[in-house]
């Protein structure tokens, strides 16, 4: 077979072109090798967070606190999932120090227990005498089972928006009873118009 001489200026445009095409699929495939893909990335994708599977073997999601305007007593909203055959208490520490506050929460075997959930009657966990101003985070210690717990962020709103209205703590209703009865007067029969 014969040989053909392409001549210096085509080599030069073939070498050219094939370089150009290589920059372009490197410019445009290049940020895939040095950047992580969002979507493998594991985040909480609501208004609450997701604690870690180390607190237990109780599953943590959406946790969030509804707070009032001081921050001194707040609703705590979550669903807990409890995957195991056996009853499981989540024990949760809100504050840090002599502070905190503490609370649990029995969930039954095999259920998932969704705290807020107003449409099953579902109370949220009130939590009195915190520090938890809305807009904020507070540090949140969960802990269930033989797991080692885990100490987390957790965001704090108010009950501005139309969907956590429901969810805002109210005041406790408070009853007082007078120290003293208070005098009754029994009426007395009129006399009756002479006919």
């Amino acid at each position: 077979m014969p040989s053909v001489d392409l001549g210096g200026s085509v080599k030069t445009r073939l070498i050219a072109s094939i370089a150009v095409g290589a920059a372009v699929v490197l410019g445009t495939t290049g940020c895939n090798i040095l950047a992580p893909q969002a979507t493998t990335i594991d985040y909480s994708a609501s208004d609450g967070v997701n604690v870690p599977a180390d607190s237990g073997p109780l599953h943590v999601r959406n946790a969030l606190i509804v707070a009032n305007d001081d921050g001194t007593t707040g609703n705590f909203v979550a669903a807990i999932v409890n995957d195991t055959t056996e009853p499981l208490t989540l024990r949760l520490e809100v504050g840090e120090g002599s502070t905190a506050v503490r609370s649990s929460v029995n969930v039954p075997a095999n259920r998932t227990l969704s705290l807020g959930d107003l449409t099953n009657d579902v109370e949220p966990l009130r939590l009195d005498d915190i520090d938890a101003v809305p807009g904020s985070t507070v540090p949140v210690y969960f802990q269930s089972g033989d797991g080692q717990g885990a100490l987390i962020q957790v965001p704090v709103l108010d009950g501005g928006l139309e969907y956590l209205a429901p969810l805002a703590p109210t005041p406790e209703a408070t009853f007082s009873i007078p120290a003293t009865p208070s005098a009754t007067t029994t009426p007395t029969p009129s006399a009756t118009p002479a006919s």
